[in-house]
């Protein structure tokens, strides 16, 4: 049993990165009707907002000190953060130390500014053309973006620590009646997963009980009838594409403590998500989240050894072969529409 709960909590660790990029893919396709080849890319963006965040943070002055001396007797030359001189050194170490949960307020204003510039300068031009094209501009934006992360950051991955007040373990078996040491959980993957729940119940929370969000969803449903009422939907949808760009950044903030920012990062998630989406049903809010933490916890046990010993590089392929199981069976997904992808 205690195995169980362990690999489900893996699952939903995992299974919240997907279903934050999903949710963000679903609001673009939803709202705009464009397949988002460049939204790995912005779950990328979010992740180097912390790495460029903890830098800045740690830039530093360099002063002599007169009263240390190396092996040779010179003064020793002594790197002072900026942030210390300005706050105090205790302080000023606090700061550093807790960059990447501050990258999320820094992340928020840049993710939304990178959505906008995305969508009025380049994908409002592919509203009305085929997928086809959406695809191919958006997958060739998203390599031009990393190839620029590449360039500025190089290809090796990047540490980002959390803070190290986060960066135990907390004994999860002792809190569900459990042994001690039966099962030990890295804080900050719980952390992540509840960060995740927020946003996803704060995204549903404003489309549901807003008026904004009230408007988007009937825009969603009938943009034309919306757009007759003296509406300008398309604005709105334009500030859903922002907050959609906005949710896969923080995701990629808060993820990079347990996956070191590499500039190939949003590729590696963008094909789990699309398929997630499909899993879940095109233009579904709920079945992306859904299919997101299922396919999640189903990739953890497959991840098992009895699981791979048994069926070598099943980890590799469950997923994908769950999406072939449910588009043979039920072509709309999960939570799709009854129409949609069953033409």
């Amino acid at each position: 049993m205690d195995a169980i709960i362990l690999q489900t909590l893996n699952g939903l660790d995992k299974g919240s990165a997907y279903a934050l990029i999903a949710l963000g893919l679903t609001l673009i396709f939803g709202t705009l009707g464009v397949v988002n080849f460049a939204h790995g890319a912005l779950f990328m963006i979010g992740a180097f907002c912390a790495v460029f965040l903890q830098r800045l943070l740690s830039l530093s002055t360099i002063t002599i000190d007169e009263n240390q001396k190396d092996f040779l007797g010179n003064p020793l030359k002594v790197e002072t953060p900026y942030v210390h001189n300005w706050f105090g050194p205790e302080t000023g170490a606090a700061i550093i130390d807790w960059s990447v949960p501050l990258a999320i307020l820094f992340a928020i204003p840049i993710m939304i500014a990178v959505g906008f510039i995305m969508e009025r300068g380049l994908i409002k031009h592919f509203y009305k053309r085929p997928h086809a094209d959406q695809i191919l501009v958006t997958f060739g934006l998203a390599i031009v973006l990393q190839e620029i992360i590449k360039y500025f950051y190089g290809a090796n991955p990047i540490p980002t620590p959390a803070p190290d007040a986060l960066k135990g373990a907390v004994d999860f078996g002792v809190l569900i009646g459990f042994d001690p040491n039966a099962i030990i959980y890295p804080y900050w993957r719980l952390i992540y997963f509840c960060f995740a729940a927020l946003i996803i119940g704060g995204v549903f929370a404003f489309l549901q009980f807003t008026t904004f969000g009230m408007v988007v969803r009937a825009g969603m449903a009938d943009r034309e009838t919306v757009g007759l009422l003296g509406i300008d939907i398309d604005k709105r949808f334009t500030i859903m594409f922002g907050i959609a760009a906005a949710v896969a950044g923080l995701a990629g903030v808060m993820y990079t403590p347990i996956n070191p920012p590499n500039y190939h990062m949003g590729m590696d998630f963008l094909v789990l998500s699309f398929v997630v989406v499909v899993v879940g049903g095109m233009g579904s809010l709920p079945g992306a989240v859904a299919a997101g933490f299922l396919l999640g916890i189903l990739e953890s046990f497959a991840s098992t050894t009895w699981a791979t010993t048994t069926i070598p590089g099943i980890n590799q392929i469950i997923i994908y072969l769950v999406a072939i199981i449910i588009l043979l069976t039920r072509p709309r997904g999960l939570m799709g529409k009854k129409g949609v992808m069953e033409e």
